[in-house]
């Protein structure tokens, strides 16, 4: 039995559908049945509740399976990365533990580390720290940004409104890596002991600005909107105010500053030289299929990871 934590959002779902694939039975773990509902027809027993909920349940003893819990900063706008990516993490470590499973695979983030300008990266780092200290079996995945996140934070209100903003000048270069890409590692990381004890750095074949995702976007699609920018200086202002009244956009404000002036490319063709299996996926590609072959597939599944 697999449970996964946060199995109803966009790579979420990948992850249970190629597990279902496997014939290998999954659980998974979310806040809303609703979101999960897509799920079902693939006989997928989906139980709503959160990471603290898992403590509660009596589940598969020990021998029965892998966990691999995923987390988002994309939760309840009381949430926090560090109730989520933290605390979150910390709940399942513990009912791991308790039910003495097999593996777990934490999904991370490129860049995790003690002392990062971003409370994201730092609250991962300190999951990552626990789950190795913990005793259990382990793989970390630590993906780059996912292409199909920001095709819809700044494709979609291109296409359908005509117009999309990027925080900041859009010039730094930056590692995209498809959602579908990342799922193949967590598959492959619950199905080959060989990945057990590594923490695996997961990037895609590009390093685009947000200037160049843009472009690569348009001639998928066609679209011709406006793209507006926001200026630096008026990026860190705001998250200076927002800390007092809406913290969660702070954040989010804070994130686009360190992906506009940190450096943010990423070599990752010796990890993709170890698993020659799993494929490469373009931006292009994603857009071909997310936009043009299927226009509301991508949306239809967001959510958390």
């Amino acid at each position: 039995m697999i449970l996964v934590a946060g199995g109803s959002g966009t790579l979420g779902t990948k992850v249970v559908r190629l597990l279902r694939q496997r014939g290998l039975q999954v659980r998974v773990l979310t806040r809303d049945r609703k979101r999960a509902s897509h799920l079902i027809d693939a006989g997928v027993e989906v139980v709503e509740g959160t990471s603290a909920t898992l403590l509660r349940f009596s589940w598969p003893s020990k021998g029965r399976g892998a966990w691999s819990p995923q987390s988002t900063a994309s939760q309840a706008r009381r949430a926090s990365p560090a109730s989520v990516d933290r605390d979150g993490n910390h709940n399942l470590i513990r009912a791991a533990r308790k039910a003495g499973v097999e593996h777990l695979v934490l999904v991370s983030v490129l860049d995790a580390s003690p002392d990062h300008p971003m409370d994201l990266m730092r609250m991962k780092y300190a999951a990552e720290e626990e789950l190795k200290a913990s005793g259990l079996a382990w793989t970390i995945l630590r993906p780059a940004a996912y292409m199909e996140l920001w095709c819809e934070l700044l494709g979609r209100p291109l296409l359908e409104k005509g117009k999309t903003q990027v925080f900041g000048r859009g010039r730094n270069p930056i590692n995209w890596v498809s959602a579908s890409d990342v799922a193949r590692f967590v598959e492959v990381a619950i199905a080959d002991p060989a990945l057990r004890g590594q923490t695996i750095e997961v990037g895609g074949p590009e390093n685009l600005s947000v200037t160049e995702f843009l472009d690569v976007l348009r001639s998928g699609t066609a679209a011709n909107g406006k793209v507006g920018h926001v200026p630096l200086a008026g990026m860190r202002v705001g998250a200076i105010v927002m800390r007092l009244v809406n913290p969660s956009m702070a954040r989010l404000i804070q994130g686009a500053i360190v992906m506009d002036t940190r450096p943010q490319a990423f070599d990752a063709s010796e990890t993709r030289r170890r698993y020659p299996s799993i494929p490469i996926t373009s931006l292009a590609e994603v857009v071909q299929r997310d936009f043009v072959e299927s226009p509301g597939a991508a949306r239809s599944s967001r959510g958390g990871s």
